[in-house]
């Protein structure tokens, strides 16, 4: 079964505090949001534009839902969508949920990461329909 993609157009961003700080801002908004704590770091994953002046951020991001629900014994799920990008230098942050993975694409490299999924055979579609070309 071919793989699919949906773009989501939000723009997201990567957020970092120290061990153990809960955010002060909604952060569960948007497309998707994640909250992951380890003993060095607490991380949390959401729209770009609800993160607060002063926190360190990596992004824009745009994410990439991979339609699910995925099978827990489906085998290369990541290798089929992230192997065609390693020639073309593209670097993703990839996550998963109980349900499926998604994949956070620089905002600068969604059209270029797109081409090259639809050239691996993925298939690849906005989750928003405007009737205008694009990623």
């Amino acid at each position: 079964m071919q793989m699919h993609l949906m773009t989501h157009p939000e723009s997201l961003a990567i957020a970092r505090l120290d061990p153990g700080v809960e955010p002060t801002w909604d952060w569960t908004a948007g497309p998707f949001a994640s909250l992951s704590r380890s003993l060095q770091e607490t991380s949390i994953v959401g729209l770009a534009s609800a993160v607060p002046d002063g926190v360190l951020t990596e992004g824009p991001f745009r994410v990439v839902e991979v339609a699910g629900p995925l099978a827990f014994d489906a085998v290369g799920v990541m290798a089929e969508i992230l192997t065609p990008l390693v020639p073309a230098g593209i670097s993703v942050l990839a996550l998963s949920t109980y349900d499926t993975n998604w994949i956070l694409v620089p905002e600068g490299e969604i059209t270029r990461t797109c081409e090259i999924w639809r050239k691996a055979r993925l298939i690849v579609t906005p989750t928003v329909l405007t009737g205008r070309s694009g990623s």
